[in-house]
């Protein structure tokens, strides 16, 4: 056995306190490497082209809701560059999540198509187009390979890539509200991201609910709220009209919750318990763990 397992183990069995120091050490001395030699210099590359370039392009893989987050710091961007948005389609997901819409990728090419419209309806976004290996200037995907624990405010791990500062109580989406469907509770709640303590029974007293999600999340909820209206968006700009025209929005942490975030429209958000990086800023919006809250803020909106 080589001297310094005889060492380590020794230190582990007669002197735990010096064991756990030196493997906290050696922890965080990979840690520095990782970050000097993988994530440091690819920021000076970020920073040195948002400095010297007119012309940008930024590359996302998805999920949906981290690219609605990544569009205030590119809003930002936009007032002195030109920005190009690309969406790279089919990167496999390191964690498996069940009955995720794009099954074993963040974003295959049917969810990307369907949420294109939206994008190319921001004036900000010059241009908005799947990958094809074009010149990328700013690589979103990055928060994701950076060492430390995201679990802070979503659009804050963009501001952390490019050094860009901005006031989240402005909205960062522009649609026209739809023509027909209009003054509804609207409500997607998904598979993913939801809170066990609270359920949505309440909501049958209620006649004008519309749900904007798919099929089986929606059978989902209906056996709670019998009342419950489906509506099939065509795409996720139709879903960001029908967003815009509401009464109010109520979701957990999803796509349909950031699209009601970036519009600031009135909202509400049921937190996510074991993930809590998306809360809301600004007026008529609020957050609950507790069922009592969720049902008192909903009057709140309501009346």
């Amino acid at each position: 056995m080589p001297i310094s397992s005889i060492l380590k183990l020794y230190n582990k069995i007669f002197r735990r306190d010096k064991y756990y120091q030196l493997k906290y050490q050696k922890l965080l001395d990979d840690r520095i490497n990782y970050y000097n030699s993988e994530i440091y210099k690819k920021i000076l590359e970020i920073e040195k082209n948002i400095k010297d370039k007119k012309e940008l392009s930024f590359l996302h893989s998805g999920h949906l809701g981290d690219i609605i987050y990544a569009l205030p710091t590119i809003k930002e961007l936009s007032k002195n560059h030109v920005c190009n948005f690309y969406i790279q389609i089919n990167k496999p997901m390191e964690l498996h999540y069940p009955k995720h819409p794009s099954g074993d990728f963040y974003l295959d090419r049917r969810i990307a198509e369907l949420f294109i419209p939206l994008l190319e309806k921001q004036n900000y976004l010059n241009k908005v187009e799947i990958f094809s290996n074009q010149t990328i200037d700013v690589d979103l995907d990055l928060f994701r390979k950076m060492p430390i624990n995201i679990q802070f405010y979503s659009p804050r791990w963009f501001f952390q890539l490019t050094g860009t500062q901005v006031n989240l109580e402005k909205p960062c989406l522009d649609v026209q509200p739809h023509k027909k469907i209009v003054n509804k509770v609207v409500i997607l709640r998904t598979f993913r991201a939801r809170s066990h303590f609270i359920n949505y029974k309440f909501l049958k007293s209620y006649n004008d609910l519309v749900f904007v999600g798919l099929r089986d999340e929606f059978d989902d909820l209906k056996k709670q709220v019998p009342n419950l209206q489906f509506y099939d968006c065509k795409n996720f700009l139709e879903m960001a009209e029908i967003i815009k025209a509401s009464k109010m929005f109520i979701g957990n942490q999803s796509p349909g919750y950031g699209i009601a975030e970036s519009l600031k429209i009135p909202r509400l958000l049921e937190a996510n318990p074991d993930f809590p990086v998306i809360f809301p800023i600004g007026e008529k919006s609020y957050d609950f763990y507790h069922q009592v809250h969720f049902e008192k803020f909903f009057k709140k909106l309501y009346y």
